[in-house]
């Protein structure tokens, strides 16, 4: 993962929507994504901020079950 990836949540979030996921709900800046897959749901949550931090980011593609690949190439 690069050290500045200057994404948004918004961008995240519209990343996430192209993989299937959608908006469950939304509490003060934190937006709740959810998927249905075969081995059930797949939950994430996501800040609505200027810029996601690596380590944020991280751990959103980690409860998304996304690998890093499969987030950039879209």
């Amino acid at each position: 993962m690069p050290k500045s990836l200057n994404l948004s949540g918004e961008d995240v979030i519209n990343k996430l929507s192209k993989l299937g996921f959608f908006t469950v709900r939304q509490r003060g800046s934190h937006v709740i994504l959810k998927k249905h897959t075969d081995d059930g749901d797949i939950g994430c949550v996501v800040p609505l901020h200027k810029e996601i931090a690596k380590g944020t980011l991280h751990s959103i593609l980690k409860q998304a079950k996304i690998t890093w690949e499969e987030f950039i190439n879209i």
